[in-house]
């Protein structure tokens, strides 16, 4: 169940829902350092200075990723007993340190341990605290709510590199970790600790910020939380974290080779990296289109149509070339992952309720965490076998399609309506 109350003040006359969806936003936007859209205009400068190869430091952060990915499921259940307020100024304060820590990285062991902090602080746990935050003050908007704050913090996200960059070309890559870790202390924290509302009841409001009444005129009761157990015995709940696991996967897989696959189409550098910018427009587009139709729309639909746009970024790959095929297959990518957010941050709430939804999200987030750092081994994997990027990616279109395939037939199938009274399809 979600913490006590942390404060008896008097009720604002304004709802702050809103306000906290703009704080959130911020926090998450800041994860942007311990990502991988951060952690990549670092590599070049590690693998320079540490004198470790791309193998070793690819190794690391695989070991990083997969460590952190591992504590998400007890870190939710943390959020959940604590409150937001104080979970996301704890994980500030951590992730800050870790950030300066990196540093002083000089060798491999210290390089793992590195990216095992920033991974389990940033992408990890101050994503989910900020996701769980504007959960807790959205009911019936939430889909919306979370649809804005995936495409702006995800933008936002996006200007990280730029600004790591221009740090390390002005000093050098080890300040620029310490200014990360810096921005983060003088930014996240005092949010967290002065701008932070766990739950609407601390301040005596309601989500939304109106009470929503029967035909009678009585309350709408809230929707019953369901345990972690008690979602795990679902059919819903297993259909969402494929969905969003492939996501994970395989858009991550894409990323992570992007610039070597659209080599294999004819393709420069400069030119496959710019592809980086259609998928910030599709995501966008997603994230909100996608984000008010889950306040109106079945998960039996939704679900496909993402994994449909994931199939499709994944067959555009295998044909790919210079021109608008190219600029089809990044925004056809973008709204994969723009419309996975979406969906999976608003269907866990609607239907397992708000009561344990740390616990819940944490592990669905180890599964997406997890899944993203075998992704790109998959596939290096895969062009082993078949010869090029193309055919590996038209090979992987197969777990997306399957995934759709699961939630049209599944979410309206009898063993996925044992508990139709309280997970709807």
């Amino acid at each position: 169940m979600p913490a006590p109350a942390e404060s008896t003040t008097a009720r604002p006359a304004k709802f702050l829902g809103w306000r906290m969806l703009a704080f959130a936003t911020v926090t998450a936007a800041l994860t942007g350092p311990g990502q991988t859209i951060g952690v990549s205009v670092f590599i070049d400068h590690i693998i320079s200075d540490l004198g470790l190869t791309r193998s070793e430091v690819s190794t690391a952060y695989l070991i990083g990723t997969m460590l952190g990915a591992i504590t998400m499921p007890a870190v939710g259940r943390w959020i959940d007993r604590i409150g937001v307020r104080p979970a996301i100024t704890a994980i500030g304060v951590g992730f800050a340190a870790a950030l300066v820590a990196m540093s002083g990285i000089g060798n491999f062991i210290t390089l793992a341990a590195g990216f095992t902090f920033i991974r389990l602080l940033g992408q990890g746990s101050l994503t989910l605290a900020s996701t769980v935050a504007v959960t807790h003050w959205f009911d019936r908007r939430r889909g919306f709510a979370l649809g804005l704050f995936a495409t702006i913090s995800g933008a936002l996200m996006a200007l990280t590199p730029v600004f790591l960059n221009l740090v390390i070309n002005a000093y050098s890559w080890r300040t620029a970790w310490i200014v990360a870790g810096i921005s983060i202390l003088v930014i996240v924290v005092p949010i967290a600790r002065w701008g932070i509302v766990s739950y609407p009841a601390d301040v005596g409001q309601v989500p939304d910020g109106t009470v929503t009444t029967e035909v009678d005129g009585t309350p709408t009761p809230s929707r019953p939380s369901m345990t972690r157990a008690e979602a795990l015995r679902t059919v819903g709940f297993w259909i969402l974290l494929a969905g969003s696991a492939s996501n994970g996967m395989l858009s991550t897989a894409l990323n992570f080779h992007q610039i070597s696959l659209l080599g294999e189409a004819g393709m420069s550098s400069a030119e496959a990296a710019l592809m980086f910018l259609p998928q910030v427009v599709g995501a966008s587009l997603a994230g909100i289109g996608m984000g008010a139709l889950t306040d109106r729309v079945s998960a039996r639909w939704l679900i496909p149509v993402t994994m449909i746009f994931l199939a499709g970024a994944l067959g555009l790959a295998s044909i790919v070339s210079p021109g608008w095929l190219v600029v089809a297959y990044a925004i056809c990518l973008g709204l994969a992952n723009g419309s996975g957010r979406a969906v999976a941050a608003a269907f866990l709430p609607k239907w397992f309720g708000v009561g344990h939804i740390g616990s819940i999200s944490g592990l669905m987030t180890f599964a997406g965490v997890a899944a993203s750092a075998i992704g790109p081994v998959a596939f290096s994997l895969g062009r082993e076998r078949f010869g090029d990027f193309g055919a590996t990616s038209l090979f992987y279109a197969a777990i997306p399609l399957a995934v759709a395939l699961a939630a049209v037939v599944l979410l309206d199938h009898p063993a996925g309506r044992r508990r139709r009274d309280r997970v709807p399809g």
